[in-house]
């Protein structure tokens, strides 16, 4: 069984059992978190699609909030000597989905 589900503006696939990485959500590593936007869920064959969400509570727990890879911005401007480097690196967090439904 499985779902897709909006967090946080992204809509993601989730597997009871499995983990994904979100955007940074709030809570405590340990806490219990519930995903309630449900768009469609298939059951053994079974899809169920909402209209716009279904009435599916998703529950997971958070393992840990990590950061990504950095990623390097260069700006360079020719003949002016002007040269600007950014980096950023995004916060997520890490859930182990428990349940569907």
């Amino acid at each position: 069984m499985y779902a897709i589900v909006d967090i946080a503006g992204k809509q993601t696939k989730v597997e009871a059992d499995k983990f994904v990485y979100t955007h940074k959500l709030a809570g405590n590593v340990g806490d219990s978190v519930e995903l309630g936007n449900a768009l469609l869920t298939d059951d053994n064959g079974t899809i169920s699609i909402g209209a716009p969400t279904l009435d599916v509570k998703v529950t997971g727990t958070i393992l840990a909030h990590v950061k990504s890879d950095k990623v390097l911005v260069f700006k360079k401007k020719r003949r002016k000597g002007h040269r600007k480097l950014n980096g950023h690196r995004q916060d997520y967090t890490k859930v182990q989905i428990n349940s569907i439904g």
